[in-house]
């Protein structure tokens, strides 16, 4: 696992502490999340039972426009979008049709969609997001954390915004102050706050 500027694991237990080291960065190496996690601090404690991982990720995707993809070519009676890259083709015409309607979405092949002039918001088609990658990475962030917490640990409170995550599980009721308690020092101990 090439290295986060972060990563420590912590517990009671020294065997269990190595498990979940290695667990975890398996589990972060096998769905690509290395290139976006920069720090994580886990706590492990299985005698109360609880598991806190804290973290923070290197960079956000930035949103994806249509002028990140196709050019924008705008004639008298027709605007003509010329795909450079399908990725997001798929979401494109999801996109145009829930703005511009089926009926005004023209796709003559898979490099092509036109669309008539006079549209309302077409003078800002280019700028147009079609895809929003963060949703997608807040998910498998969220999901690997799910992975590495200890199996049965199903009570859990779980956060990911501005680039800060957290993930608490445990198998009995969290308390009301679990953030403010073991969530707020680890982030510290990361050299961030919450």
């Amino acid at each position: 696992m090439p290295p986060l500027n972060y990563f420590v694991v912590e517990s009671p237990d020294e065997v269990g502490r190595v498990a979940y080291e290695r667990i975890a960065g398996d589990v972060l190496q096998d769905l690509d999340l290395i290139k976006v996690v920069d720090r994580l601090h886990i706590y492990v404690d299985p005698k109360m039972p609880i598991f806190v991982a804290a973290g923070l990720l290197r960079h956000m995707p930035r949103a994806i426009r249509i002028a990140d993809f196709a050019n924008v070519n705008r004639g008298e009676n027709e605007i003509v979008l010329d795909i450079g890259d399908e990725t997001y083709l798929a979401p494109l015409l999801q996109k145009l049709w829930s703005i511009y309607g089926k009926e005004h979405v023209d796709q003559p092949d898979r490099f092509t969609v036109v669309l008539p002039t006079g549209m309302a918001g077409d003078e800002d088609l280019d700028r147009l997001v079609v895809a929003d990658p963060s949703e997608t990475l807040y998910k498998d962030v969220i999901y690997a954390l799910q992975y590495i917490a200890p199996e049965g640990f199903k009570v859990r409170r779980q956060y990911i915004r501005d680039g800060k995550f957290y993930y608490v599980a445990s198998e009995d009721t969290l308390p009301t102050d679990i953030v403010e308690t073991m969530v707020v020092p680890l982030f510290e101990k990361m050299g961030v706050t919450l």
